[in-house]
């Protein structure tokens, strides 16, 4: 760490519980190493860091994800139970989208928007490389959203801010969006959180972030969504770990991250809820399947390469081929309205009748025994494979695995295999 910085460098784990232990000896192996943070197991602070942890193998197989620890806490504050449907209203590029997706579970169910189609792109190779099957994301000026209203319990809006909380990321940000460029972020922010306000149902919630210290980026849009758009502020508890400022005008229940005393980017947050019982969302019926631009999956078409059997290990959906591209459309996204155009989650594809799974989706990659695949116990054959170099393939099998750890599939040619 560069002592001079005012934030430290925080990431954190995205595996299933049980692959924790060979993931943190992944990262182990390469000299990294970490303290733990109090506003989440999986969350953590990088202590030794002997490369760029984003060249890390833990991070170039989607095993761990860069992110602030401010950051981290508005899906955190969030808070959406395990089997929820959420919306994240600008998502790229992804780190947020992501814990959510980690935080709902197989079970749940995430869409995030991105307007912006280079940005979209970016959310997309995010998802993908965490393996967060349980995603789907779509492309709209957030403000425009065709959501039905008081359809949806869990949303969370971090729309685009002047990002003054991110000096010590971006040191010209102040120049960039000073005092008198900021009216025209102001006013997209509140279409945005008049947008959300409509969606949100009874009983739900809603976080509104920002990277901001910009009072009007913060503390007057809550106040204008308490006198305008039928919200109600839902008090927010200080989270251990962080340091929090005395809020502007007097509003109380709301965050704003003391940047320099907690060591992370400046962050501010508020969470609303509309009048009414909760689980009161008006449920909207989606798209007639015989309407979906693709033709379902065969599970058996799947074999040799994924037994129908392994395909259970992905969430609960369908599969569905799109011109020769494979998407799992999550079983939650049939409550999204018919007028939403939306991308499932990218599986594979279909080289004539022969389904070829996408190497990085480690579920569908059995657990690992003889047969299965290429099994290594240390990392240097993996650094040679993923810099270009073959090695021996076994037998049988094209599963990657790192000490019985998935790290998805590896590429057969002859007797080696290449990533």
């Amino acid at each position: 760490m560069n002592p001079k910085n005012v934030t430290s460098r925080y990431f954190r784990f995205v595996c299933d519980p049980g692959e924790l232990p060979a993931v943190e000896d992944l990262l182990r192996a390469q000299g990294y190493t970490w303290n733990n943070l109090d506003i989440s197991p999986w969350c953590k602070e990088l202590v030794d860091e002997p490369s760029p942890l984003g060249d890390s193998l833990a991070a170039r197989f989607g095993l761990i994800y860069i992110q602030d620890k401010s950051s981290m806490l508005p899906p955190l504050l969030l808070d959406p139970p395990q089997g929820a449907m959420v919306l994240d209203m600008c998502a790229s590029p992804g780190s947020k989208t992501g814990l959510l997706a980690q935080l709902v579970g197989p079970e749940g169910f995430v869409l995030g928007n991105e307007p912006s189609r280079d940005r979209l792109a970016t959310l997309r190779q995010n998802l993908r490389r965490l393996n967060l099957a349980n995603t789907a994301t779509c492309s709209y000026a957030g403000e425009k959203l065709p959501l039905e209203p008081d359809s949806l319990e869990y949303i969370l809006l971090d729309p685009p801010c002047s990002g003054w909380g991110t000096t010590d990321k971006n040191p010209n940000i102040l120049e960039v969006w000073n005092d008198e460029k900021t009216g025209q972020l102001e006013t997209l922010q509140r279409r945005l959180l008049e947008r959300a306000a409509d969606a949100l149902a009874p009983g739900g919630r809603m976080i509104f972030s920002t990277c901001t210290t910009n009072v009007r980026e913060n503390e007057e849009q809550v106040v204008y969504a308490l006198e305008h758009l039928g919200l109600e502020l839902k008090p927010l508890p200080p989270v251990p770990g962080l340091v929090f400022e005395t809020p502007k005008l007097g509003l109380e229940g709301v965050l704003r991250v003391d940047m320099k005393a907690s060591r992370s980017q400046g962050f501010f947050m508020a969470c609303f809820g509309k009048a009414g019982a909760s689980g009161s969302a008006s449920i909207v019926g989606g798209k007639d399947p015989r309407s979906i631009p693709g033709r379902p999956v065969d599970p058996a078409s799947t074999a040799p390469l994924v037994p129908p059997a392994q395909l259970s290990a992905l969430p609960p959906g369908s599969l569905y081929d799109f011109t020769g591209r494979v998407m799992l459309l999550h079983e939650h996204s049939a409550k999204l309205p018919a007028s939403l155009r939306w991308q499932g989650f990218p599986v594979g594809k279909f080289a004539g009748k022969t389904f070829r799974p996408d190497s990085s989706i480690r579920q569908l990659v059995p657990a690992w025994k003889e047969g299965n695949g290429l099994n290594l116990d240390s990392v240097e054959p993996l650094l040679a494979l993923l810099s270009g170099q073959s090695l021996e393939a076994p037998a049988k099998g094209t599963g990657l695995y790192y000490k019985g750890l998935s790290l998805g599939r590896f590429t057969r040619k002859g007797k080696r295999a290449l990533r």
